[in-house]
């Protein structure tokens, strides 16, 4: 491989690495994201950044038949960072802003930052590729440049409109953010009725689409988040949630997953709203040690385990000492621990 074509590869390297980053961040801010103009535009980019990906690794696979060890393991080091940074900035829990027009305002504007960054990493590659002979990877590197250029269009447009939606819930008092319309409620009401029609024939086979759905990064906690807000005491995970006590309550939460306990902190704060449990709720919420952790049997967990290194089976054990304390969990993670 010449020198031009290495230069090629790892810019491509950096540019999948985005692509892939920015796939969680549009899954994520969709999620956040109530029905209307701009939540339909990140539902079109994030196909569109599905599509990218896929043709940028395939010419990278062109480019390194066979695969070169070398430049395949700087592409995953980059990969797995440029993926970090993008989770780094995904809205778990929906805890960015005061409200959740302003959540929607901050997300689009890290979603110009990061389309302002793709759209210099393509016109690098236009350049790089036409200096050194590649049209092929030039031409590619165009056809996203346009997508990039045309989102980031779409982005500034909109948030005019997004600030003027703070405005009207945070300094008139006239809110306009309904959770019931976010990409998590339409998704759960879609799952919902699925599950129905496929519980007729095979409730297998719906509950692996549920399980599937929460492994997207931070949708799990949305899921919760939304559910809690329109939750009964009958609809709560712990029965008879209204009549035990605080210490009662508490007791219970290690046994919730993430979703549940997302489900209860949000009915117990426009309820009782006792300091001591959501404290404690609040000590037991972060992110699982991979999303969909908390859905899992001890099997698929100990399956897990082996591909894990010595902090990432730690993390597992320390995890589930803190929740569910399985006890074949944290005997196989502390085995995985000790043999890498």
């Amino acid at each position: 491989m010449s020198q031009g074509e290495q230069k090629v590869v790892q810019y491509l390297n950096e540019a999948h690495a985005m692509e892939e980053g920015l796939t969680r961040v549009l899954q994520s801010q969709i999620a956040m994201t109530p029905r209307g103009r701009y939540r339909k535009a990140l539902e079109t980019h994030l196909q569109q950044t599905r599509g990218h990906s896929r043709r940028v690794q395939g010419r990278l696979r062109e480019l390194r038949p066979g695969g070169n060890p070398l430049a395949f393991g700087v592409g995953l080091v980059q990969s797995v960072l440029g993926q970090a940074l993008a989770l780094g900035k995904t809205p778990l829990d929906l805890l960015r802003g005061s409200g959740g027009e302003e959540k929607v305002l901050k997300n689009a504007k890290d979603t110009a930052a990061a389309e302002a960054l793709e759209i210099a990493t393509y016109t690098a590659i236009v350049r790089l590729a036409r200096e050194v002979g590649d049209e092929r990877t030039a031409e590619l590197a165009e056809s996203a440049l346009e997508d990039e250029r045309r989102m980031l269009d779409r982005v500034l447009a909109e948030i005019p409109h997004l600030t003027s939606a703070v405005v009207g819930a945070d300094v008139k008092g006239e809110p306009s953010y309904d959770l019931a319309k976010t990409g998590t409620a339409d998704a759960a009401r879609r799952a919902g009725g699925a599950t129905k029609r496929a519980a007729r024939k095979t409730g297998a086979r719906a509950k692996r689409a549920a399980r599937q759905t929460r492994r997207v990064p931070g949708v799990a906690q949305a899921e919760g988040t939304v559910k809690g807000a329109f939750a009964s005491a009958e609809d709560l995970p712990i029965a008879g949630y209204d009549e035990l006590t605080a210490d009662q309550i508490i007791a219970k939460l290690p046994e919730l997953s993430q979703i549940d306990l997302a489900k209860v902190d949000v009915y117990e704060r426009r309820t009782d709203n006792r300091t001591t449990v959501t404290s404690s709720i609040s000590s037991l919420r972060g992110a699982e040690p991979w999303p969909g952790y908390d859905d899992q049997n001890i099997g698929e967990i100990r399956a897990a385990l082996g591909a894990l290194d010595e902090s990432g089976a730690a993390r597992v054990g320390e995890y589930e000492r803190t929740h569910k304390d399985r006890a074949g969990v944290r005997e196989a993670s502390q085995r995985q621990a000790a043999n890498t």
